[in-house]
């Protein structure tokens, strides 16, 4: 399920991001998609790609890596994102929530570091805003 007002854009500094059409409330539920869980070998072979900037770690160890469908591999990384990703290891899915109110055109974000409060370093070099 991914709402039918998000749409992928063009961004000057990050490449594709999702945004929104419409406003959206805080505590929305925008996208609940699949996921393709990769063993660790599979990881680790994906890691040595241009995939490796799109997957997310997998499993309460962290072993194993998962390709997320619909549009959860584009949302753009911010240390405040306005959303939050949860993983459903069982149902093998990915939901993005909103954490606050979003405005029609804004691009929609998550922190790649999966907990919404984290803002340790990524492994690619990011302004800090």
């Amino acid at each position: 399920m991914i709402k039918p007002y998000l749409y992928i854009q063009k961004t000057k500094e990050k490449g594709r991001g999702v945004f929104t059409k419409e406003p959206i409330p805080a505590g929305t539920e925008i996208e609940c998609s699949p996921v393709l869980v990769l063993s660790n070998g599979d990881t680790q072979v994906v890691d040595q790609t241009k995939l490796h900037n799109y997957i997310f770690l997998w499993g309460v160890r962290e072993t194993r890596s998962c390709v997320a469908l619909g549009y959860c591999s584009i949302y753009n990384h911010a240390y405040n994102p306005n959303c939050e990703y949860e993983m459903d290891f069982e149902k093998e899915t990915m939901a993005i929530r909103t954490r606050r109110d979003i405005k029609k055109g804004e691009e929609l974000s998550i922190n790649y570091n999966g907990d919404a409060e984290d803002d340790s370093d990524v492994w690619f070099s990011v302004k800090r805003k």
